[in-house]
């Protein structure tokens, strides 16, 4: 059974850092992609980065060169690094595994800026 729980979140003030990891089990995590979306009150879920197995990334412009997402395959995780938060990156915060017809999520983690 495949499992990934995310934790990290929490309340930050803006201009501050948090970082979500999110624990994989029950699958070969190293071959597989990740990434991280989110989701604000009202709004669709959006992706905010991705990382392939072999280590290549992709951001949602939002948040390039604010946030950083890493994976450490020895230890089936992988995180998301956020600095420089702003209130707009408030959101439930999700990680998932993808590869070729399929696609797991956590169940997420809060994330709140402000002041």
């Amino acid at each position: 059974q495949v499992q990934l729980v995310e934790s990290g979140g929490g309340l930050v003030q803006p201009g501050g850092s948090l970082r979500l990891s999110c624990a994989a089990s029950g699958i070969m995590f190293s071959i597989y992609a990740m990434g991280w979306y989110r989701q604000a009150p009202g709004k669709q879920r959006e992706v905010v980065a991705t990382i392939t197995s072999a280590g290549s990334t992709n951001y949602a412009d939002s948040v390039k060169g604010r946030f950083t997402i890493s994976r450490d395959n020895a230890k089936n995780t992988g995180y998301l690094q956020m600095n420089s938060l702003k209130p707009e990156d408030t959101a439930i915060y999700y990680c998932n595994v993808y590869g070729s017809g399929f696609v797991f999520w956590g169940q997420g983690t809060q994330v709140t800026v402000s002041s």
